[in-house]
């Protein structure tokens, strides 16, 4: 049987961010995921500068014969509705192509890699037994919303309240090409009438990305065929769209309620429930919750007793938030009154830039946990109002 100081099970950017640290800290690793990289993982797919200084990576290198699409502006408004620009002047983003991101990540870590994912999983003398094959002192769940680990640990994952969402990527022909008025530099964001979500449209040099996410998962499919209608409209989107759209889903963080850690195991990026609630990106908090998961786990020099293990819920408090907050998007639920306001909102200059875009979905400037302190279109009515 193989032996292993710690197994990820989930190779997305949370697993490989961890597995890179603890590699870095000579550790053996092994990261098994369903998949054989490269995958094909659907995702908006930005980064910030933040995480390629994090994960110390080169942007030169990396720019070779991957997709590194520099972001400088926005669009932003309500589907159907009047739209805001907000030019920035200088890159504040990225664009990336996941199946090539993850597998430059998992790659570059250094730790062995297994398809096929979890299959069987037992504990015996302290130890994990995985898949009757690998044996490994500590386990980290890297594989998701719906992460086997996570469910080892207790979660509920099927009565859990999660924002679904469903996408595409392709590449677009010439003709397609032409059909899109969306520049690579500036993707066009916009939210639902009712504020209960948000649709995106995000092209990456010759590859085009549209989804559309809501906290309320009722008419999710009503409400992407009409933002693809607008959009086809508008002339934003070619006419012709694939129609093989893929969804995924992820927690609501005030909602998550997951345990984290256990006996020799930890949980870390969806797998436990860690998303901006404001916007619902997921690299950031999972890459900063699998390097605090690798820091703790070397930390612990070989004892992976749960004792050992606490300071990670310390540290993701710390960094998260320790009392979870209702998310700004969340917030702009309530009733139509608050919704008409928020449409108000998003037809000003500022409200979309300095909140939805600087706060929401750049954070420029900003650690804040992800529940958030940032402002929400209440908390903006009640300052204009003062």
């Amino acid at each position: 049987m193989d032996r292993c100081d710690v197994a990820i099970i989930g190779g997305g950017p949370a697993g490989s961010s961890c597995a890179w640290e603890l590699v870095r800290r000579g550790l053996r690793v092994v990261v098994l995921d369903r998949q054989k990289f490269p995958r094909d993982k659907v995702c908006a797919g930005w980064i910030t500068p933040l995480v390629i200084d994090e994960l110390r990576i080169d942007p030169r290198d990396y720019a070779r014969g991957r997709v590194f699409q520099p972001i400088t502006a926005f669009r932003t408004g309500v589907i159907g509705g009047g739209e805001i620009s907000s030019n920035y002047g200088r890159v504040v983003s990225y664009g990336i192509r996941r199946c090539e991101f993850d597998h430059y990540l998992v790659m570059r870590s250094g730790a062995g890699v297994i398809a096929g994912g979890l299959q069987s999983l037992e504990r015996e003398n302290g130890q994990w037994i995985i898949n009757k094959s690998l044996r490994a002192s500590a386990l980290v769940g890297a594989g998701g919303h719906f992460c086997p680990v996570a469910r080892h640990l207790g979660a509920r994952q099927d009565g859990e309240p999660v924002v679904a969402a469903k996408e595409i990527e392709f590449a677009m022909s010439p003709v397609q090409a032409q059909q899109c008025s969306v520049r690579p530099e500036a993707p066009e964001l916009f939210f639902c009438r009712d504020m209960k979500g948000y649709g995106w449209c995000f092209r990456k040099g010759d590859f085009l990305n549209l989804g559309l996410g809501r906290v309320a998962q009722h008419g999710l499919n009503t409400h992407i065929g009409e933002f693809v209608e607008w959009l086809k409209a508008c002339g934003k989107a070619p006419l012709d769209l694939p129609s093989a759209w893929r969804g995924h889903a992820y927690l609501l963080y005030e909602a998550t309620g997951r345990r984290v850690l256990d006996d020799g195991v930890l949980l870390i990026g969806d797998s436990a429930g860690l998303a901006y609630a404001q916007s619902g990106e997921g690299i950031r908090p999972a890459i900063e919750s699998g390097l605090i998961a690798a820091q703790v786990i070397a930390e612990a020099a070989g004892d992976y007793s749960r004792a050992k293990l606490a300071p990670y819920e310390q540290r993701l408090r710390e960094r998260f938030g320790s009392e979870p907050q209702t998310s700004a998007l969340g917030r702009l639920m309530p009733g139509s009154i608050v919704a008409a306001a928020g449409r108000l909102l998003l037809r000003t200059t500022w409200f979309s830039r300095s909140v939805v875009l600087d706060q929401w979905f750049l954070r420029l400037g900003s650690d804040a946990p992800i529940g958030g302190s940032e402002a929400t279109v209440g908390e903006v009515l009640t300052t204009a109002s003062a």
